[in-house]
């Protein structure tokens, strides 16, 4: 895991800023890419229309490197997505009265965005008492946690275990119903106690996978456990489940 440390959105911010060759593009596309959700969940939920929403997001994302949003980023700041967020925020009050829909050239750096996707995905998120800062800051720990998920189905994959990743990963988080280990012991022709050890080691991984994918987004590694913790609290989650 700790090779992947290098290449963090701090890394691919320095990148991006470089110029524009095609490093440079792909660093900004992955930036783009892993913040797409998050951002149009929190458009969405200040009250735009799906399509509204997908094109200011779009049009945020040209924007970052058509005006060089990413030469004010300040890395001692620590925490990209707050960054991205206040950003966003400053693009949609500059805005507002525009359309950003047209087709540019040159520098644009087109995201592929599934709009149905994230249109279910926020309306997923739409829960009481929730400000539009709620809902991003929910919808990112959402996808840092899908991300890690997706990885560990691929690790898992590789050596042959896929079916024992789908029908262990709800003991992964405590926010799905879980399977009784005895039934899902009998499913893999395995013990109650083998199972219980298995589960145990597969959480192990996914912490790992989890803490990577948050060290991509701080600066320092003092702070990966704090972003942790806040990220398991925005999805109501206390621990990792056991």
């Amino acid at each position: 895991m700790g090779q992947g440390f290098e290449t963090t959105d701090w890394t691919l911010v320095r990148t991006a800023r470089a110029g524009d060759d095609q490093g440079a593009q792909a660093a900004l596309a992955r930036l783009c890419g892993n913040y797409w959700l998050p951002l149009y969940a929190y458009v969405r939920h200040l009250g735009h229309s799906p399509d509204d929403a997908a094109d200011l997001v779009q049009g945020f994302f040209t924007a970052l490197l058509e005006k060089d949003y990413l030469k004010q980023v300040d890395p001692e700041a620590g925490r990209f997505r707050t960054f991205m967020l206040s950003s966003l925020k400053n693009y949609l009050a500059n805005e507002r009265a525009k359309q950003r829909t047209q087709k540019r050239g040159g520098d644009t750096v087109m995201v592929p965005l599934d709009s149905r996707h994230a249109e279910r995905l926020a309306k997923s998120d739409s829960f009481d008492a929730a400000t539009p800062e709620d809902v991003f800051h929910r919808r990112w720990a959402r996808t840092v946690v899908d991300r890690a998920l997706a990885r560990l189905q691929e690790e898992r994959a590789a050596v042959g275990k896929a079916q024992e990743f789908e029908l262990l990963s709800s003991h992964l988080t405590g926010e799905e119903p879980h399977t009784p280990y005895r039934e899902l012991a009998a499913r893999l022709g395995t013990t109650e106690g083998a199972l219980r050890v298995a589960v145990h080691r597969l959480r192990t991984q996914f912490g790992e996978i989890l803490r990577h994918e948050i060290r991509q987004t701080v600066l320092r590694p003092q702070d990966i456990d704090r972003e942790v913790r806040e990220l398991l609290s925005t999805l109501g989650v206390v621990e990792l489940a056991s």
